[in-house]
């Protein structure tokens, strides 16, 4: 029972961070007082004292070894250096067995007090940490819970220690009250977010957004993920009842996930904030990267011998078990190609009469075009498997699998790298990457390099030599122009792939497209927008939005287009999925019209609720004009890969701030 709970801990951590508002749920179990000590020139003492409320029981530190125990840790973003040396608890433990965990636990209750001993490696400076615990009451575990804190250096050398909570900012803190979206200048353009249509409407919006993203690069791997995984198990009426179980549990996963909206004050946000959440990208990184070289046939993915009996003996559970977490990872795959369907149905349907009802009905058309297809790949093994004599051709589907789950796993790990910043996977890289997989792929398919337990090739088949010329031209055309400042670094068909052009290791002397005269500062937008008397064209975009790479890679390099955005209007980029923290003054809570509240801490945060509050949408790319002054001249567009429309759009734009001006 309690590794159930560590596993669903450590999915909530992830959940956590994505959506809890403020730290209110710790505040409640335990009031938090910090001091601190001198004890040398480099060396303080951080008193960390807790009042617990009544009813819960803190699981004390010595439970580290069963994962429980309470830990002290400082900010690894801060520039502080600073590390701990000691953390010592000091309260009365009891010893106590919970049913509920099945364990011998030990608790505090009343007060719990922590000493940690902090050395600088530098000079003394400001500290910020956090209290990370688990509590019980009345058999309910609660945690993991999270309180901050931080400490300020004086001028004598002191620190002093306070709650490292964000205050609550004012109500108007990203609202700009000159937006009027029912009142724009001219009133052309809009996206559609499903308000006004019935509630099938919405289902068949959804049934469209989830088929459009079979072919989208977040859910294609999936597809032979499932063939794989579904080879040995569709057999006769076990192979049909396994692909109809699947597809229903997909579509039972994406109508489940809807209802956490119902909750009153969760984000609507939270499934992109997930999606672009560095941890699950590198973690499926990993894993497409273990299917790909299995795949290849350097090992086989199995169960250990020393349980392949009780598998056995409970086959049916655990067929029913692998098929639902099949299920999960492709829901949790897809969440970044959603589309703006989906990505308007999450602010449309908490704002408008309808309610929640509206994205459950949208989650669930979505969800429903994802499982039939889906179910059919699913029974796709047990077709092949009745086919004559398959011989080694089978083997040789798989090698081809093999090596397209090695290239899409690195859009995982661009993901993360863009979002975090890390600078590891710049776009030329990214390419070098595909190119040396796409050579190998060539070499495979001319049998040229031989993998483990391959069929050796005595004759190439027309089907090997044309899908290597095709291979070999998309190579050369797509990738390795890629890798260099040509000016046909621009690879229409596969954009939303690779990293955008501008995140480059030539820098500044890279092809990047239109630059964006402003990144990531509304405020400076604005003001270099009143000093040139240029409207501003808001770019609502993110670092792992595919749609988004699509128009900058597409559209907007087309000829009036280009030179429409670069001489009439200043460009800012607002990426709402950039986990890069604001600084301290910067950050606060933000408190909606209903009550609700939500943290404010990271670039992503702020322009995601901007666009939320004051534009009804949280689908990237969200295209807005306003004047200098913050009024709105047309209505806001969404993805629009019609490069003769989206002019249309922006001269509507512009001929309004003109007109108003």
């Amino acid at each position: 029972m309690k590794y159930i709970i560590l596993l669903l801990a450590s999915f909530g951590l992830i959940f956590s961070q994505s959506a809890k508002a403020q730290d209110s749920t710790a505040a409640n179990i335990i009031t938090w007082n910090y001091n601190a000590e001198k004890k040398s020139d480099k060396v303080y003492v951080l008193h960390v004292k807790g009042t617990i409320a009544p009813g819960y029981k803190l699981f004390s530190k010595e439970m580290d070894a069963d994962g429980f125990g309470a830990t002290v840790t400082l900010d690894s973003s801060s520039q502080t250096k600073a590390t701990i040396k000691s953390v010592k608890e000091t309260a009365a433990v009891k010893a106590e067995h919970s049913a509920e965990l099945e364990m011998d636990t030990k608790i505090i209750e009343n007060e719990v007090a922590f000493l940690v001993e902090v050395e600088y490696t530098g000079a003394v400076s400001d500290l910020k940490g956090l209290v990370t615990f688990f509590a019980i009451k009345d058999g309910e575990v609660h945690g993991p819970e999270e309180s901050e804190f931080k400490y300020k250096a004086g001028t004598d050398g002191a620190l002093a220690g306070s709650s490292g909570a964000l205050e609550e900012g004012s109500k108007d803190a990203l609202k700009i009250a000159t937006i009027d979206l029912k009142n724009p200048v001219t009133n052309i353009g809009g996206t559609d977010d499903g308000s006004g249509k019935g509630l099938w409407g919405i289902f068949g919006l959804g049934f469209l957004g989830g088929l459009i993203a079979l072919i989208t690069p977040c859910v294609f791997p999936m597809i032979p993920m499932t063939v794989t995984f579904f080879t040995k198990s569709a057999q006769g009426k076990k192979g049909v009842f396994n692909a109809v179980l699947y597809g229903f549990f997909i579509f039972m996963i994406y109508v489940l996930l809807s209802l956490i909206f119902y909750i009153p004050g969760v984000s609507s946000d939270i499934l992109n904030n997930i999606s672009t959440n560095v941890y699950l990208n590198t973690f499926f990184f990993v894993v497409f990267m273990i299917f790909a070289i299995s795949f290849l046939g350097f090992f086989e993915i199995s169960l250990p011998s020393s349980f392949a009996s009780k598998v056995d003996s409970k086959a049916n559970m655990g067929s029913v078990i692998g098929i639902f977490f099949m299920a999960v990872t492709l829901a949790l795959v897809s969440f970044s190609c959603t589309g703006p369907i989906l990505g308007s149905l999450l602010v449309g349907a908490l704002s408008s009469d309808g309610g929640p009802i509206q994205l459950t009905m949208g989650m669930g058309g979505f969800g429903l075009a994802l499982a039939l297809p889906f179910a059919l790949f699913a029974l796709f093994p047990g077709m092949m498997s009745k086919l004559p004599k398959s011989g080694g051709w089978l083997d040789t589907v798989k090698k081809v699998l093999g090596f397209l789950e090695l290239a899409l796993a690195f859009k995982f790990l661009s993901n993360a790298d863009l979002v975090a910043h890390w600078g590891i996977l710049k776009r030329e890289v990214f390419f070098a990457i595909w190119t040396l997989i796409a050579i190998a792929f060539i070499l495979y398919l001319l049998g040229k390099l031989k993998l483990p337990h391959s069929t050796p090739v005595k004759k190439l088949g027309w089907g090997r030599i044309t899908f290597s010329v095709l291979l070999a031209a998309f190579t050369a055309y797509y990738l390795i122009p890629g890798m260099t400042t040509m000016p046909y670094t621009n690879r229409g068909l596969i954009s939303g792939f690779p990293p955008p052009q501008h995140y480059s290791i030539y820098g500044e002397h890279a092809n990047t497209g239109v630059k964006p005269n402003v990144m990531n500062n509304y405020e400076e937008a604005i003001a270099l927008a009143k000093k040139e008397g240029k409207p501003v064209l808001l770019d609502f975009t993110g670092w792992a939005c595919v749609n988004c790479r699509k128009m900058e890679e597409n559209v907007w390099p087309e000829a009036d287009i280009r030179k429409t955005i670069e001489e009439d209007f200043i460009l800012v980029s607002l990426y709402v999925d950039d986990k890069k923290l604001l600084p301290d003054n910067e950050q606060f809570i933000y408190k909606a019209e209903d009550s609700t509240t939500k943290s404010i801490k990271t670039i992503g945060n702020k322009y995601a609720t901007m666009q939320s509050v004051n534009f009804n949408s949280q689908a990237q790319p969200l295209y807005v004009v306003i004047s200098p002054d913050e009024k709105l001249m047309t209505l806001p567009v969404g993805y629009t890969p019609d490069s003769k429309e989206y002019l249309k759009w922006l001269k509507a734009g512009l001929d309004a701030y003109k007109k108003g001006k």
